[in-house]
């Protein structure tokens, strides 16, 4: 099903409801629910999600899994998605919080046939083995470190979503803790309590989450480095390849061929 309101076949009796949607650039999807478990698929643009745990970084051939009455937004650039709502008793994910998960070329491929799947398709059919094998992939599906969590501190989530509005790698904590007018040593107890992260490593995360729609609306890699604050090319590229198991030319590499496909 194409543009079709999910509350519109919500009630249809089918572990899996497929729709596909096109945003307009900027399209902001105020904060809301689903009675469902939710796997958004983004095939072209890049998607920011923001639930009350923290802020997700999507990019073009992944997508964000989101469990059953998760309250979320999603802000759209040039996005074309797909979407499987799926019923939670069947849900193939056992994580309760959000997670950005790549997209095989097996996933991505019945991602686009799913729609073509009606609302109450057959399940002893074609369209039901399909609806199957979705949920087995997803299972199975790589997920990515693209998440900054926020903390539930009110001053201290101010400073990171500034952060997040300008991020730069050599961001000191000791600044922050001046900001905060604690110590450094509490500073980074607080930080950890609030996030499960250091502040170096929730730093990092931030840093890449910026650099992907950079490098993918084609900002070079010097350019994307230095714009957050790193030393080198060489010294960003080494970061990304270690986060991601590629350099970011591999990467938008990968992503353009895919696009061609």
């Amino acid at each position: 099903m194409l543009n079709t309101p999910l509350s519109e076949v919500d009630h249809v009796a089918r572990p899996v409801v497929a729709i596909g949607t096109d945003y307009c650039s900027g399209t902001l999807l105020d904060f809301h629910t689903h009675r469902r478990a939710q796997f958004l698929y983004g095939m072209t643009g890049v998607m920011e999600v923001n639930t009350d745990d923290g802020t997700w970084m999507v990019p073009p051939y992944s997508g964000v899994w989101l469990p059953a009455g998760k309250r979320h937004q999603v802000r759209m650039n040039e996005v074309s998605t797909r979407s499987l709502y799926i019923e939670p008793h069947v849900a193939p994910r056992a994580s309760p919080s959000c997670e950005v998960l790549v997209a095989t070329p097996l996933l991505h491929h019945l991602l686009l046939a799913s729609a073509h799947i009606p609302a109450l398709y057959e399940e002893n059919g074609r369209d039901g083995a399909l609806a199957q094998l979705l949920l087995y992939e997803l299972e199975q599906a790589q997920a990515l470190p693209l998440f900054a969590p926020l903390p539930h501190d009110l001053p201290l989530a101010s400073l990171c979503r500034a952060f997040l509005g300008q991020p730069n790698i050599h961001s000191l904590p000791e600044k922050w803790a001046q900001q905060l007018h604690c110590s450094q040593r509490t500073f980074n107890r607080l930080f950890r309590q609030q996030t499960g992260l250091s502040f170096g490593v929730w730093r990092q995360q931030a840093c890449l989450m910026a650099a992907i729609p950079r490098l993918l609306s084609g900002s070079s890699v010097t350019r994307t480095a230095l714009e957050l604050g790193y030393d080198s090319p060489a010294a960003f590229s080494s970061m990304f390849r270690k986060v991601l198991g590629q350099s970011p030319t591999a990467f938008v590499q990968a992503t353009s061929r895919q696009r061609e496909e």
